[in-house]
């Protein structure tokens, strides 16, 4: 929990106070150019409210877990996977991810994608998909 009542916004999508993290330890499982801060982490709540920025042309993993993902576009544009369909997406927009559904978020080329993400607090780790599977699963992002 954090201490302060307010931390400021600078106008970068970074927060007063909040450390901007790797999105996963290399080598772990495929991404490109994303970060990840976590805004809320109240062991009182039972969830965590997360920031994501995919950079231009960035991805996320593509993967699956037992937990459920809401999350609000709050910057850029891109698509995303969600079982077996893609969607484009950009500001304001609302993304549910279901449990042990498929999904992935791909930044559009020429601007980031930031997103928020409420999550368990406590959740399961992801699963990947092999690499045919994968090639299957993402074709409908194009990738």
């Amino acid at each position: 929990m954090n201490d302060k009542p307010v931390r400021r916004h600078d106008g970068a999508f970074h927060w007063e106070g909040v450390d901007v993290l790797a999105y996963k330890q290399e080598g772990t499982a495929p991404f490109r150019d994303v970060t990840r801060q976590v805004l809320f982490d109240d062991p009182a709540m039972g969830a965590q409210l997360r920031y994501f920025e995919v950079a231009p042309g960035g991805w996320t993993t593509l993967e699956r877990h037992e937990h459920v993902h809401n999350v609000m576009v709050i910057r850029g544009r891109g698509r995303c996977l969600v079982g077996e369909s893609a969607h484009e997406i950009g500001p304001n927009d609302l993304v549910s991810v279901p449990p042990m559904t498929w999904h992935q978020f791909r930044a559009a080329e020429g601007e980031p994608l930031g997103f928020l993400c409420l999550v368990n607090r406590e959740r399961d780790r992801p699963q990947l998909p092999g690499e045919a599977e994968a090639r299957e699963i993402s074709r409908p992002l194009g990738g």
